[in-house]
C-alpha cells in the first residue's frame, strides 16, 4: 500500500533546491538540492531543472523554458534518508531580468518511473548583466522611466526564440519630455551581445495612432564594444521626431 500511495505522490520523497534568491543573467551559481525520502523506498532516476519565466500571446499567457538541464545519476532514496547534491546553474544571459510584470522561477524534479514527480518551485530575482545595465543607464540618462517590462511571444522575424522581454519607457524629463509617448526596447540576443529593436511612439493625432502613423522602428547593436549608447539612441530618436 505505501508503494501504491508514493506513486500517487502521498508520502513520496520531497525535493528542496536552496540556492540565492537574487541571480544575475550571464552568472553561474552554487546550489544544492536536498532530497528526503517518503514512506516507501523509490528508485530516481535523476534530477531535473527548469528555468521558467511567463509571455503573453495574443490570446493567453504560456509558459515559457529559459533553459532545462539534468543532473545525477540514478539512485535509491530510502524512507526517511537524507541525501544532498551540490549542483552550478548556469543563468543563460539572455534570461528576462525581473522588472515590471516579469517573473522567473526554478522548478526541479525527482524523476520517478511510474509515479507522479516530486517537485519545487523557487522565484528568484534576476538583476540585469552588464550590457542591460549599460542600456538601462543610457535611457534613464536621457529622462526616460521604466513604464513596464514583459515578456511577449516573439515574431519569427525576431529571433528563435519563443518568447522576447520587451521595456517601455516614457520621457518624465530630458530632451524628448512631450514629444514621445513612449519608447520601446527589445533587446535580442544576438552572438555575445544584444540587438536592440527600438520603436519610438512620437505624440499624434487619433487618425495617425489608428494607422500606426506615429511609430518608427530602428535597431541597434550592443555588444562589450559597443561606446556612447546614450548618444546613439539620442540620434536614433530625433531621426524619427
Amino acid at each position: 500500500m505505501k508503494r501504491v500511495l508514493s506513486s500517487l505522490g502521498i508520502g513520496a520523497a520531497t525535493v528542496d533546491t536552496i540556492l540565492p534568491t537574487t541571480l544575475t543573467a550571464g552568472e553561474t551559481v552554487d546550489a544544492r538540492v536536498d532530497v528526503t525520502g517518503g514512506n516507501d523506498t523509490q528508485e530516481v532516476d535523476g534530477i531535473y531543472f527548469a528555468l521558467e519565466t511567463r509571455y503573453e500571446t495574443d490570446e493567453s499567457a504560456r509558459t515559457g523554458t529559459i533553459d532545462s538541464f539534468r543532473i545525477a545519476d540514478p539512485f535509491t532514496i530510502e524512507p526517511d534518508e537524507d541525501r544532498s547534491f551540490p549542483v552550478s546553474i548556469d543563468v543563460p544571459y539572455h534570461t528576462p531580468v525581473t522588472m515590471g510584470k516579469t517573473e522567473v522561477w526554478l522548478d526541479t524534479g525527482l524523476d520517478i518511473d511510474w509515479a507522479i514527480d516530486p517537485d519545487d518551485t523557487d522565484s528568484v530575482e534576476i538583476e540585469p548583466d552588464p550590457l542591460r545595465r549599460t542600456l538601462f543607464d543610457a535611457v534613464e540618462s536621457l529622462g526616460f522611466t521604466l513604464r513596464t517590462a514583459k515578456c511577449e511571444a516573439s515574431e519569427s522575424l525576431f529571433s528563435n526564440h519563443r518568447f522576447v522581454q520587451e521595456f517601455e519607457f516614457v520621457p518624465r524629463s530630458g530632451p524628448f519630455a512631450g514629444e514621445l509617448d513612449e519608447l520601446e526596447i527589445v533587446p535580442l540576443p544576438e552572438g555575445e551581445g544584444f540587438d536592440l529593436l527600438i520603436e519610438v511612439d512620437r505624440r499624434g493625432g487619433l487618425l495617425a495612432e489608428r494607422f500606426d502613423a506615429d511609430e518608427s522602428h530602428e535597431r541597434l547593436s550592443l555588444d562589450a564594444t559597443t561606446t556612447g549608447l546614450g548618444r546613439q539612441l539620442r540620434s536614433t530618436i530625433e531621426r524619427n521626431l
